[in-house]
């Protein structure tokens, strides 16, 4: 996907960036990692920080190896993979010897406008919201084809008031709500273009330093992995490298 900026991210082209990729990769050491246990009364899944960059980071801080995947919500490949590893990734979070980060990869308008949600509700609901907007990915896209005139008519809008146009009209705003975010939460983070433009510069960073060029990419340790869009390509990935 070539470089973009919020505002062409917000004009309504439904065409998609590719889902899937092969890219050059890293040569893992193969040495093991040790656990690490977390502090008392706690665990590692549930030791959430949030990024200089805004993105948050699942787990042990000082972690040996750091997962990072670049994923987009509307990418059924991203949703299967949601479904397929989220369970397993917290398990091996949990012993410390890795961390997770999940940076959006916006694609389109729809995408941008559950980002923006997904990210509203702060670090510590923002994973176990991420994995449901996933699991309601083809209802949303139900709703949205069952309401094509309504769409269209979005591109009208002024672009800060679009987010939130697309939100009603897929049942996001209501989706959200039942998982925490009020209504006026939801409306006004919909409506923050400084939101909406990091997001985007978040993808153009992605582009420049790894030439990413589809959804799920993973970077274990910084290098971005080759020839991996599901967990049983990754999983022997992260075995290599010391799991």
């Amino acid at each position: 996907m070539k470089a973009v900026s919020a505002i062409a991210l917000i004009a309504l082209s439904l065409t998609l960036a590719a889902c899937g990729k092969s890219e050059e990769g890293a040569k893992p050491t193969g040495e093991p990692i040790a656990a690490v246990a977390a502090p008392a009364g706690t665990s590692w899944s549930q030791t959430i920080a949030q990024t200089p960059d805004g993105y948050f980071v699942m787990g042990n801080p000082d972690a040996k190896l750091k997962l990072v995947e670049f994923g987009s919500y509307t990418c059924s490949h991203c949703r299967d993979f949601a479904a397929e590893a989220s369970e397993e990734i917290k398990k091996l979070v949990d012993t410390g010897k890795m961390n997770f980060e999940f940076r959006t990869y916006v694609r389109d308008p729809i995408d941008l406008t559950t980002a923006l949600l997904a990210q509203c509700g702060g670090k510590d609901i923002y994973y176990p919201l991420s994995e449901q907007f996933f699991a309601n990915q083809t209802a949303m896209f139900e709703k949205i084809q069952g309401q094509d005139a309504a769409f269209k008519g979005v591109e009208q809008l002024p672009p800060a008031q679009r987010p939130g146009a697309i939100a009603q009209i897929a049942g996001l705003i209501e989706y959200a709500q039942q998982r925490g975010i009020s209504a006026d939460q939801a409306k006004q983070c919909l409506a923050d273009t400084a939101a909406a433009e990091k997001l985007a510069k978040g993808v153009e960073a992605a582009n420049s330093q790894y030439q990413i060029q589809g959804t799920p990419s993973f970077l274990i340790n910084g290098v971005l992995v080759d020839n991996v869009a599901n967990w049983a390509s990754l999983q022997p990935k992260l075995k290599e490298a010391g799991l």
